[in-house]
């Protein structure tokens, strides 16, 4: 089992594309039965001195936790979609019988090839106004799955804003298959304010699928999950990194659910990283509903960055040829890797951070990462690269502190097979179980 798992592994890193009915069942399959080399998420593990660490990135920082009930200590609603997904996502087009139907959304009917633009009242204001926000809605000429793109669950990442306007706004709904829906902006009252979270300082993303009787953010995401997620047959979440914290297009995917690697094959040439979502995050609530779904990571808060919004309108666009919902004769790119493992390199001194390495670069183990100078005694220390790997996300050049994450590396399979060997089985276990979500600067 461990030679398929590695042809799979040497396919994608070779970047030779797997078939789209093939990929995702060999690559469940490798993973169910080989937890020793694929395992969930990133290692919960920090050797001591050694400046880094294998904990996923995410928003439960310390200062956000501070004034937040988590998802944990607020009882949420069970995730059970709308409807039931007998197919396979990678035939739901080819298998879909009979003319399209209406789609009935948010107390509105769309037609089979129209487009209509509808409203969503999450909530209200102090002042007792409605909030709503806009939600772009394509219904396809011919029957087929749904899929869901939704931005700024986070109110400060703008790259996803601008994937989702451009991808629905291309569609032709004469030439679909199936529908699109777009919720460009989730968190509108943290946009508003371009700030992260919602007002009470919540982090929305750490609440679905909510509860319609607990807190601001848990009846926020109580109202998206039932009356969009939940009439889905597979979710796009798009995100970036934050607190000035970059990060390469990425998918992030729970490869041991079939119908999500269907998803990630079918962005084309966008990297992709193995994690399990935490409990309360929109893709960790999606999955568990049965509806498929994958976080993409595009760049940082607060700039619209066109390099990595066309990198992502390129992807989406992929995966609506790849899942035959749209035709069109060329797919982007080659795949590029997939990480099983990745690691944050941390700070450990305060200073200036700045940066000998770009997004993307590939390092060796040894290889320097930036420097970090102190601006009063001129003193410099050296982060270096503990991997082989590629940078997949980086802090921006800014002062830091001590602790501070700052270089995020995703970590080559020969080196990942060397790092298992020298973990205690029970660190693994812990592992799996708690998902390692940390330092805010992602999903």
């Amino acid at each position: 089992m461990c030679r398929i798992f590695k042809k799979y592994m040497s396919a994608l890193c070779h970047q030779t594309f797997l078939p789209l009915r093939i990929g995702p069942f060999l690559a469940c399959f490798c993973l169910f039965v080989s937890p020793h080399i694929a395992l969930a998420g990133e290692t919960a593990v920090e050797p001591s001195g050694s400046g880094v660490d294998m904990l996923q990135d995410s928003t439960d920082e310390d200062d956000a936790r501070s004034s937040e009930t988590s998802a944990a200590a607020e009882k949420l609603v069970d995730a059970v979609p709308a409807h039931e997904h007998d197919v396979p996502l990678a035939d739901a087009v080819t298998t879909a019988e009979g003319l399209a139907e209406p789609l009935q959304l948010l107390g509105s009917e769309i037609a089979p090839g129209s487009s209509q633009r509808l409203a969503w009242s999450a909530t209200e204001l102090f002042e007792g106004v409605p909030v709503s926000t806009p939600v772009l809605v394509v219904n396809g000429r011919q029957p087929g799955p749904i899929l869901c793109l939704t931005a700024a669950v986070h109110g400060d990442e703008l790259n996803g804003i601008e994937m989702v306007r451009r991808v629905l706004h291309d569609i032709d709904p004469d030439k679909l298959s199936g529908a699109v829906i777009g919720v460009p902006i989730v968190n509108v009252q943290g946009f508003r304010r371009g700030s992260r979270y919602l007002p009470d300082r919540r982090d929305l993303n750490r609440y679905f699928p909510g509860n319609p009787s607990g807190s601001a953010a848990a009846r926020i995401a109580y109202a998206l999950f039932t009356n969009v997620i939940a009439h889905c047959d597979a979710l796009v979440d798009l995100h970036t990194g934050s607190f000035e914290r970059a990060n390469l297009p990425q998918i992030r995917a729970d490869l041991r659910n079939p119908d999500v690697v269907t998803l990630t094959l079918g962005f084309g040439s966008m990297v992709v990283l193995h994690s399990e979502p935490t409990v309360g995050t929109l893709r960790y609530a999606a999955t568990s509903a049965g509806i498929p779904a994958v976080t993409v990571e595009a760049g940082g808060p607060s700039q619209l960055e066109l390099a990595e919004v066309k990198h992502g309108v390129k992807g989406l666009e992929t995966l609506l040829t790849t899942l035959d919902m749209v035709k069109k004769m060329r797919l982007w790119g080659d795949p590029e890797p997939v990480y099983y493992r990745s690691s944050w390199v941390r700070a450990d001194n305060g200073g200036i951070l700045l940066a000998d390495v770009s997004l993307g670069s590939t390092v060796r183990k040894g290889d320097l990462l930036g420097t970090i100078t102190d601006p009063m005694s001129n003193a410099r220390s050296e982060l270096r690269s503990p991997f082989s790997g590629r940078i997949i996300g980086m802090a921006r050049n800014q002062v830091v502190m001590p602790g501070f994450a700052a270089f995020h590396v995703g970590i080559q399979a020969d080196d990942v097979e060397a790092i298992e060997g020298e973990q205690d089985p029970a660190d693994l276990a812990q592992e799996s179980r708690t998902g390692g979500y940390v330092d805010g600067m992602s999903e």
